[in-house]
């Protein structure tokens, strides 16, 4: 009996064990289990609840607007701002006559179905636009009715850029398979003023819009703000939990520029370079309207120009670029009053002082002589008639006056060679870096505009010095920042550096009176009025080193000399009608001149 009971023991012992280790090894599944679930997928259903109860959304912020000024009136007028326009799509399914839809679709948007041409360039319907893959041979009209066709599609793009006028049209229409949402654009109110001043926006690849090019592109962070977002959990149904977090980041929108662009001036002289541009024959023209005694912007435009509204509309990229800051190049005789300037302002010369023109120069290291653009010797010739008659050897003559090195000072005082530090996109230095070699075959031809480059904006500006008692001012075209808050920023002028003294300024405006009254400029007179200026037709370097036959045609010019109100410089590149600046720069720089004395209301006084 009592090995029996033994033997029973033994059994509840090993049924006991058996158990413990059956609920051991369960727990240690259990753990393991939730060991895997919770330390290593962690992320996976974290990411899960948060997609089931939290909710996000990005805040955009409201981009700036753009804005020029009216002198008239003194009214502000958008030129760059925010405006809702339509994104049309459709549902094929539901559209029983896609061809029937089709061309009602194409008559609203001004698509004329023979040639596929759009006449509302607003209305973007491009492939490239739209994101399909359609075939780019097809006309617009079959890559529409292509989408409309796909019976099985639920979604296909139509249209954007739609103004709402004509969104209305379509939505008329009574089609069911046709919708549209409403996106915010950005648009350009004010036609024909020049795109290169203001740039473009262009969808980033992470979402909402970018500055590109000029103004649009410099200031992109200011107009641009700041987007702000919405964190918060929700319930099942998407209602926000009282006791859940909550975190609140609100958009901080763009500001608001004013530009010292005068609105009329700027339309009127972008009109007058473009005919010019056609008239004469030229692969480009650019133009600047700057205030002397500020250093302002009232104008600046470049002809071939793009419409900022459509600015994929173009055939080469290039023409983004605003040659009036991003072209360096050699100006050729427009820089003489500049030398002269210098060569005054050291007291080494005066007007009166006189050398003898024989009609070339000898410079050491030339194997030919230096010679007038003429090809004629004028004998006994005063300064005054240096720049009247443009003589290269009378340059030449200035230039070992005062001698080569003070020259390029005089150079870096005006500018040149640096950033004008103008608050616009893709500005270039232009260079001195030949005048380093401190040589006078260098410093020959500089002195008549040649061996170095600038841009037209430092001529503007180093000719503003001219009109403002030998003060640079540094150019700008913001002349207020609008703040969300309400607060503005009044951008004022500031003085660069007095590169010439101011009888010195006043004694070269005399002399430049005299160059537009009796030598190479007279086309720039006006009836009325002292105006000052300076041609220059510099022929253009070609690559193996020498020059060829292509020119570019530079004027600069200010007035009334009593009273500078104005600088306006004219540059034209290769233009084939005529040969001189005299007869293709000097016209335009006169009806630009004459339009902004009257616009400007400023009387006669001669």
């Amino acid at each position: 009996m009592r090995g029996n009971k033994t033997l029973g023991t033994g059994r509840v012992d090993r049924r006991i064990y058996a158990v413990q280790v059956f609920f051991i090894f369960l727990a240690a599944v259990v753990i393991a289990r939730l060991l895997y679930l919770q330390i290593f997928q962690h992320d996976f259903y974290a990411a899960l609840a948060s997609d089931q109860y939290d909710f996000y959304e990005e805040l955009v912020a409201k981009r700036g607007s753009i804005f020029v000024s009216d002198w008239k009136d003194g009214q502000i007028y958008a030129a760059a701002t925010n405006e809702q326009k339509g994104f049309l799509y459709a549902d094929p399914r539901r559209i029983e006559d896609p061809e029937k839809i089709a061309q009602a679709l194409a008559k609203a948007l001004g698509m004329t179905i023979e040639h596929s041409f759009i006449e509302n360039d607003s209305i973007n319907l491009s492939v490239e636009n739209l994101a399909t893959n359609e075939s780019e041979t097809e006309t617009d009209y079959e890559l529409m009715l292509a989408r409309l066709s796909k019976v099985d599609d639920p979604y296909e793009p139509i249209a954007r850029g739609v103004d709402l006028e004509t969104v209305k049209k379509i939505m008329d229409l009574g089609e069911p398979g046709i919708s549209y949402v409403l996106e915010d654009a950005r648009a350009y109110p004010e036609k024909n003023i020049g795109g290169h001043v203001f740039g473009f926006v262009q969808t980033s690849d992470i979402g909402g819009l970018i500055g590109r090019y000029g103004i649009e592109g410099y200031y992109n962070d200011f107009l641009a703000g700041k987007n702000g977002f919405l964190n918060s959990e929700t319930d099942v149904g998407g209602s926000w939990i009282s006791v859940g977090k909550r975190d609140l980041v609100p958009a901080r929108d763009g500001g608001n520029l004013v530009l010292t662009i005068d609105r009329a001036i700027q339309y009127n002289a972008c009109k007058i370079l473009q005919q010019g541009v056609q008239k004469y024959e030229a692969a480009s023209g650019s133009l600047i309207v700057l205030e002397p005694k500020t250093g302002k912007i009232m104008a600046m435009c470049n002809a071939p120009d793009f419409d900022p509204s459509i600015y994929s509309d173009v055939d080469d990229i290039v023409i983004y670029n605003n040659q009036a800051i991003f072209s360096a190049y050699e100006p050729g005789s427009v820089i003489k009053p500049l030398v002269m300037a210098g060569a005054l302002d050291m007291g080494v010369l005066a007007p009166d002082s006189t050398y003898e023109d024989t009609g070339e120069v000898q410079v050491d290291g030339y194997l030919k002589p230096i010679k007038n653009s003429d090809l004629k010797a004028h004998g006994l010739q005063t300064m005054t008639e240096v720049l009247e008659k443009s003589l290269n050897t009378g340059m030449v003559f200035v230039m070992r006056a005062m001698g080569g090195a003070e020259m390029k000072k005089y150079f870096e005082n005006f500018g040149f060679g640096s950033y004008t530090g103008i608050d616009l996109d893709t500005e270039v230095s232009g260079t001195l870096a030949a005048l380093a070699n401190d040589h006078e075959a260098f410093y020959a031809p500089a002195s008549y505009g040649q061996g170095f480059t600038v841009s037209l904006l430092q001529i503007a500006s180093a000719y503003g010095s001219l009109a403002n008692n030998g003060w640079l001012m540094q150019p700008y075209i913001v002349e207020k920042k609008l703040y969300p808050d309400g607060t503005e920023e009044q951008i004022m002028p500031k003085k660069v550096r007095q590169v010439i003294q101011s009888n010195t300024a006043a004694t070269i405006g005399a002399m430049l009176v005299s160059v537009v009254e009796n030598g190479h400029s007279t086309k720039a007179k006006i009836d009325g009025f002292y105006i000052g200026g300076k041609t220059g037709t510099a022929q253009v370097a070609d690559a193996g080193g020498g020059y060829g036959t292509l020119t570019n045609a530079t004027f600069a010019g200010y007035g009334p000399l009593e009273d500078p109100r104005f600088v306006v410089v004219v540059r034209l590149e290769h233009p084939q009608a005529v040969d001189w600046a005299e007869d293709s720069a000097v016209p335009i720089f006169h009806d630009i001149a004459e339009y902004i004395l009257n616009y400007l209301e400023v009387a006669p006084n001669r």
